[in-house]
């Protein structure tokens, strides 16, 4: 590809990506006005918390607890937090908390390492509630968010609904100061246009509504799911995203639900979040090739367009080195960042000094961004098959088989058969790999 042809398809999809998440997705709010975010206050369902636990420590405590306190009527709301073969005290300390908790919380042992997908089937297998709603277990809730997630299921056809992602260390140092913007501009422009159809492609398990009866009907599909036979774990979120649209139903938001999440600290943890996030980018972007087509043609452009970006950014980022243009190209780059960084400070305006950050924070983007493309998309292209969750810290640790505790009245300890056998296999095919366990927006 001419390094002419190379820029023009460059700023070419760059500009229908700015268009899309920003100007289409400003003028369907106008047009949709209060439609936009639809509410009910008559459906009040059954629901299940469900919560995949792996090496949380005493920090579970605190996940359930929020969810515990939640304003949704006690009566209809139960938690199954189910322990992936935590290598720590995590299971303990969860059943500390469901003791206390007047049987509403259920504490699941997996008996062999499964991943966050098995592990949520299961606990869908176990329960019998209306909706469904995956909870990562780092992340805090606000007390009405359940409440605000259920309210936005307005039409039998929507299938899911997504909260707001926040962060919780939003001080730590710079690094969580630049992802604090990042996740704010995920979350109010980047999905707009999307949420604006109703097919939000995207919901991040850290805080989602679903119906049991879809899940189940995908099941068959979730169940299984590898690369060149090696079973998958990262970007689960994203496939059952999409796997809900390609169904025929729908998915939206709401920012009125919130929970709170810890970001990476430093730029290895940084890094190895973003790498397991372009290797979810690029299988889930090649596998809509079946059918997002057949969505809105402007759903579709837009999708298709971030597949085009992906691959042709390292390509712009590497020819910028070889000319001796890049840090002229950074530049305009961070001015760019700046505009972006005095926008989110004068909408974040009215927050307190803790629940903020400066204009310049977004500013490492300018250099942090050319990394993540130039070299962990081709990176990630080449190891698809990964096995591991590379975030967290959890690289190096190898779950053994937990033992079968002893039984408690208000504990599930017993497994599942199949998700038993499955998890065999599992184990067996990835036992040469040391395999990893360990969560966004769309960035």
């Amino acid at each position: 590809m001419s390094a002419h042809w190379l820029w023009v398809c460059v700023y070419c999809l760059g500009v229908v990506i700015f268009v899309n998440r920003y100007i289409a997705g400003i003028i369907l709010r106008v047009v949709r006005g209060k439609k936009w975010d639809e509410t009910t206050e008559t459906f009040v369902p059954t629901v299940t918390a469900v919560i995949p636990m792996f090496n949380e420590g005493k920090a579970i405590q605190e996940t359930l607890q929020s969810v515990l306190d939640s304003e949704y009527p006690a009566a209809k709301l139960n938690i199954i937090c189910i322990d992936d073969c935590s290598t720590d005290d995590s299971y303990e300390q969860a059943r500390a908390i469901a003791r206390r908790s007047n049987g509403r919380l259920r504490i699941v042992r997996n008996q062999l390492n499964m991943g966050k997908r098995r592990s949520i089937i299961r606990a869908v297998r176990e329960s019998d509630s209306e909706i469904i709603v995956s909870i990562d277990s780092d992340v805090v809730v606000d007390r009405s968010a359940i409440r605000e997630l259920v309210k936005r299921f307005v039409d039998e056809r929507i299938a899911a609904v997504g909260g707001w992602v926040d962060v919780r260390n939003k001080q730590e140092n710079w690094l969580t100061r630049m992802q604090v913007v990042k996740y704010w501009y995920g979350y109010f422009f980047l999905k707009n246009l999307e949420w604006g159809f109703r097919r939000v492609m995207c919901l991040s398990g850290c805080l989602t509504a679903y119906r049991r009866k879809v899940l189940v009907e995908l099941e068959p599909v979730l169940e299984s799911r590898s690369v060149l036979g090696v079973p998958i774990k990262y970007g689960e979120d994203r496939f059952l995203t999409r796997q809900i649209v390609k169904a025929g139903y729908m998915t939206t938001m709401t920012l009125d639900a919130r929970c709170r999440t810890f970001v990476p600290t430093t730029l290895s943890s940084y890094f190895s979040q973003q790498l397991r996030w372009r290797r979810s980018n690029i299988l889930d972007y090649s596998g809509g090739f079946s059918h997002v087509w057949r969505l809105n043609p402007i759903l579709a452009i837009h999708f298709f367009s971030q597949l085009g970006l992906l691959v042709v950014y390292p390509i712009a980022v590497v020819r910028l080195l070889t000319t001796m243009r890049f840090f002229p190209a950074m530049t305009l780059h961070l001015a760019v960042v700046v505009v972006f960084g005095c926008i989110y400070r004068w909408r974040v305006r009215t927050y307190t000094r803790e629940e903020r950050v400066g204009i310049l924070a977004f500013a490492p983007l300018t250099l942090l961004m050319p990394i993540t493309y130039a070299l962990l998309t081709p990176l990630a292209l080449f190891t698809l098959d990964t096995g591991s969750w590379e975030t967290r810290n959890h690289e190096d640790t190898v779950p053994e088989p937990a033992p079968v505790p002893e039984p408690v009245r208000e504990l599930v300890s017993t497994p599942i058969p199949v998700l038993a056998a499955a998890g065999s296999a599992h184990a067996s095919a990835m036992s040469s790999r040391a395999p990893s366990h360990a969560q966004l927006p769309a960035a």
